[in-house]
């Protein structure tokens, strides 16, 4: 074939190959931009990644900035850590305030005395209980032994506990208050140390004790009288028998015509059978039970009889009384008899005072819970009782007087005891004695009332 025929050829093919030819390019080109597309994003995504590790990890490469985040990461860590135990020392502190609180709280509630004295002698701690015990406010940082008094049993008992660690276990002592009242206390003390180490001070437990020993003796009083009584009777009723014929007879010889010596000494035998016969009568009252009614008894009215009877027995002594007299129950001769048998006695030892005899009856209403109680002092500016005597003057037959039978005071006991109270006698720091006597109220009592200071006061 020669040239021209094939060139003729071609132009009659060319236009359908080119047409196929443009559709496959079209095809590849697209094919390969979704490949470069493709490739193209993996690598962005790639260096994305890559850059937010180098920012979260410093790069090795660089010192400073490694150590710089290294210690902002030891700086936080710290701050955690301090957050953490300032929460902990929160809680303890919170814990702690708890725990003294309720310790505090069961101190100031308990009620029995507690002291705490520290080595140096210093009363460290002392709750309400223990100031009532003791008498005393503002027990704290004070000396034990200013406090409780230098010639104190309880003073004695704890400087033998700082002093040696010795332990004292339901001790009981007598305490006398600085307002002169005497109290009966049970005392625990032991010494406060660590482990082996020397004492650092010493914990006292009181407790009043008062009420029970009166109670105590109140009770025994009670059996001695019960049984002094069935043994006595019968013998006093013997005796008065036997001194009615002594005295007749003495009467009989006296009225005979003899010689003064023998009228004399049947005057004697007379004057000794009623000293005897009084005696015997005086016995019998102590040891006869009492017939005690229990109607309401207005002490005042009572007071101001005792008061004139004394005052025109001993014109030369000045009798008074101040202060609240409420009403109590029980019998009210048996009373006058008890307080006028005091007063007596009062007003005969003081009046041989150069100055002047002085006695003084106070009254003062005292609010125990619901309760209450009636206290009477029957002061005197007298000599005082002696020592040896202040605790034998309620015993039956014991006596200071030339012509006492002993049996007054004793009466007065068993009077006061029987309408459940008891009485006390003390000396006076300023000179006289003090009687005190304490009974118990009718119903409710009063408010208790606060007496004026007084040259005569205990």
């Amino acid at each position: 074939m020669n040239p021209l025929t094939i060139f003729a050829t071609l132009q009659a093919s060319r236009p359908a190959n080119l047409s196929a030819f443009g559709i496959g390019a079209a095809v590849g080109v697209f094919l390969v931009g979704v490949v470069v597309l493709f490739l193209a994003r993996r690598y962005f995504h790639a260096q994305n990644t890559r850059k937010e590790e180098l920012s979260q990890t410093p790069r090795t490469q660089n010192p400073s900035a490694f150590m710089a985040a290294s210690m902002q990461g030891g700086i936080q860590k710290h701050r955690d850590q301090e957050k953490e135990l300032e929460r902990l020392h929160r809680i303890e502190k919170e814990r702690a305030a708890t725990t003294e609180r309720l310790s505090e709280e069961v101190t100031r509630n308990m009620p029995a005395g507690l002291l705490v004295v520290n080595a140096t002698g210093l009363i460290s701690s002392a709750n309400p209980a223990a100031e009532q015990v003791l008498g005393i406010r503002g027990l704290g940082f004070r000396r034990y032994s200013e406090a409780l008094g230098e010639a104190s049993e309880l003073t004695r008992l704890v400087a033998q506990c700082l002093s040696e660690g010795k332990i004292f276990r339901r001790e009981e002592v007598e305490h006398t208050t600085p307002s002169g009242d005497r109290r009966h206390l049970g005392v625990t003390i032991s010494p406060i140390r660590k482990g082996q180490e020397k004492i650092n001070g010493a914990i006292c437990l009181l407790s009043d004790l008062t009420e029970l020993a009166a109670l105590q003796q109140q009770m025994q009083l009670k059996e001695n009288l019960a049984a002094l009584g069935e043994l006595s009777a019968g013998i006093a009723h013997e005796f008065k028998n036997a001194l009615a014929t002594i005295s007749g007879y003495a009467q009989m010889i006296r009225a005979e015509e003899l010689g003064s010596e023998a009228s004399d000494y049947a005057d004697h035998i007379l004057d000794q059978t009623r000293n005897i016969t009084h005696v015997v009568t005086e016995f019998l009252k102590y040891a006869r039970p009492l017939d005690i009614s229990n109607e309401p008894v207005a002490l005042q009215a009572v007071v101001e009889r005792v008061i004139s009877d004394i005052a025109e027995a001993k014109p030369a002594v000045q009798v008074r009384s101040e202060g609240a007299f409420g009403n109590v129950p029980g019998d009210e001769g048996l009373l006058r008899q008890a307080l006028l048998n005091l007063v007596r006695n009062a007003a005969e030892a003081c009046a041989t005072v150069t100055a002047g005899g002085q006695v003084l009856l106070t009254g003062e209403l005292v609010r125990v819970d619901d309760s209450g109680s009636q206290r009477i002092r029957i002061l005197d500016n007298g000599p005082g009782i002696e020592n040896d005597a202040l605790s034998k003057l309620f015993r039956p037959f014991y006596t200071t007087k030339a012509d006492g039978t002993g049996l007054g005071l004793a009466v007065v006991q068993k009077i006061i005891v029987q309408h459940g109270g008891h009485v006390e006698a003390r000396n006076r720091p300023e000179g006289g004695a003090a009687f005190i006597v304490t009974l118990p109220l009718c119903g409710g009592v009063p408010e208790a009332v606060e007496l004026k200071k007084t040259s005569m006061e205990t």
